[in-house]
């Protein structure tokens, strides 16, 4: 719960448009004097382990992290948040993108908990995928408690309610086979038993025996088994599951992808049944790879979280995922760049605002509230072009030489954040823009432009400030024959960067410096004649 805040960031909060206090504002409607007892507000998000982690999976938790710090920011009361594994599913078939497949090939059935890790690390499959999930989250200093589906229905957390189920099996069964075809009809059932003799996830048609008993009976490898369901030796289909799981814990809050529409309408049902409620909730748009396909886990296709800390601050795949969240969005390593100034430039407008733009700025929801005063003097854009200018092998200390140009201060002890964002300039340029930059030659009136840009710098020098020189580069657009300004920048960027977009120059030549410019200007005039 965080600290009680003043009345005017209060009332601003319970004000604010912006989306993270629109969903908060469902939970006060559903609990208008909060929950009996002073008990939290409970938060869910969910996991299936049947791959490795993306940030499609990461996005639930910081998206559902961003609400429930709205509502206590609104309300001041306490709050709880579950990151809930479906570990006890059986592993229906092997991913794309994990080694020793012959090993997972020879377990596809059994419960992912008890598939051994194909990674060698861990006790099974499971395991190792929460492990990498829960690594990210303590990284991003998430408050959350992870549960382990096998951990709660082995240790006897579910079995009242799945005794519930039993005793409520009719009414299960009319809410889910309405939605299935004929011939999985024949054979559903929402009880899934674990064979005693394979390990298997059986889905087989199930009578029920004894509700209050939890016993059922069914047919495994053409032998009829009486067995309980209480313990571990039984699970839920992932809908009945769902909606058996938001009765016993008491979801008040869980956002899912609008391709689980239909899904949690049924597990609503399903919890109401079993005298539970449906929790609030987003209904968000999916991410999409570069191709514009579904991110899935099984295929691998899409962006690692480690991918984008590779080249991005934990900060900026936040504002990225914060904005947004009903337009479904691209997700892949050429956003990087934008989303990076993008994020500094909403960080730098924050100490300025009011409350009530402060709620409405997406840094306020990357950082809880608690933003950091410190700014980024140079963009993440201008670095990449400084670093595109510098050539293979830059180094961390050239840039820095290089930035005394622009920074009386120039050192990465007073400006660490820089320092920061100059080894992410450094890694994505080396892999992602130094194998697309290609200058090419001046040609017809850029030829006489940028010698009229050399003359110019000659006369301005080295102390010019970066106003100056945009107010010279500008001039030269306007007045030296080109249809249109955008022309000029366009042939800058293309025969001094190598590339078709670019900074403001001023910066730029101010950062480079107006002799290394000049040397990139008769390096292109040369490759001209």
């Amino acid at each position: 719960m965080t600290d009680a805040y003043d009345p005017e960031r209060r009332a601003a909060a319970l004000e604010s448009k912006a989306w993270p206090y629109e969903e908060a504002r469902k939970l006060l409607k559903r609990w208008p004097e909060g929950k009996p007892n002073g008990e939290p507000m409970l938060f869910e998000t969910g996991y299936g382990p049947s791959g490795l982690p993306h940030i499609g999976t990461f996005q639930e938790v910081l998206r559902t992290t961003m609400v429930r710090r709205a509502y206590e920011e609104m309300t001041g009361r306490p709050t709880r948040l579950v990151a809930f594994s479906d570990d006890m599913d059986g592993l229906r078939k092997v991913p794309d993108n994990v080694p020793n497949k012959e090993l997972l090939e020879a377990n596809l059935g059994k419960p992912l908990s008890r598939v051994p890790d194909p990674f060698g690390k861990f006790d099974s499959f499971a395991a190792h995928n929460n492990a990498m999930l829960r690594d990210f989250l303590d990284r991003f200093g998430f408050d959350y408690e992870f549960v382990s589906s096998t951990d709660y229905y082995t240790s006897g957390r579910f079995d009242e309610k799945l005794r519930d189920v039993l005793r409520n099996y009719d009414k299960i069964m009319a809410v889910m086979l309405p939605t299935l075809r004929a011939e999985r009809q024949a054979t559903y059932s929402p009880v899934l038993p674990i064979s005693p003799t394979s390990g298997i996830v059986l889905q087989v048609p199930v009578e029920v025996v004894d509700a209050e008993a939890g016993i059922i009976r069914f047919v495994d490898e053409g032998q009829t088994i009486e067995q309980s369901i209480l313990g571990g030796k039984a699970k839920l289909q992932w809908k009945p599951d769902w909606g058996m799981r938001w009765a016993a814990l008491g979801v008040d809050y869980e956002m899912y992808g609008k391709d689980l529409i239909d899904s949690g309408i049924l597990g609503g049902k399903i919890a109401q049944i079993l005298s539970g409620r449906k929790p609030e909730g987003l209904i968000y748009e999916l991410f999409l790879d570069a191709k514009g396909e579904k991110i899935s886990k099984s295929k691998g296709n899409g962006l690692s979280i480690e991918e984008w800390l590779t080249y991005g601050p934990d900060e900026s795949l936040a504002f990225y995922i914060y904005r947004e969240p009903k337009k479904a969005k691209s997700l892949h390593l050429g956003l990087i760049p934008r989303a990076v100034d993008d994020y500094w430039q909403f960080r730098a407008n924050y100490p300025a605002q009011g409350w009530k733009e402060k709620h409405g700025n997406p840094v306020h929801h990357v950082h809880t509230g608690n933003v950091p005063a410190a700014t980024l003097p140079v963009t993440f854009g201008l670095l990449l072009n400084l670093v595109g200018v510098m050539g293979e092998g830059a180094t961390k200390e050239q840039v820095w030489g290089y930035l005394g140009n622009y920074l009386a201060d120039a050192n990465a002890a007073a400006h660490p954040e820089l320092d920061r964002m100059i080894g992410y300039a450094l890694a994505y340029h080396r892999d992602f823009i130094a194998p697309t930059l290609k200058r090419r030659a001046p040609e017809g009136v850029e030829v006489a432009a940028l010698e009229r840009l050399d003359a110019d710098l000659a006369t301005l020098g080295e102390d010019a400030s970066a106003e100056d020189i945009q107010n010279a580069v500008y001039e030269i657009g306007k007045t030296g024959g080109f249809a249109e300004l955008r022309d000029w920048f366009k042939a800058l960027y293309e025969t001094l960067l190598g590339s078709s977009q670019g900074p403001r120059m001023g910066s730029f030549i101010k950062l480079y410096g107006v002799a290394n410019t000049r040397r990139l200007i008769a390096e292109a005039l040369a490759a001209a004649k």
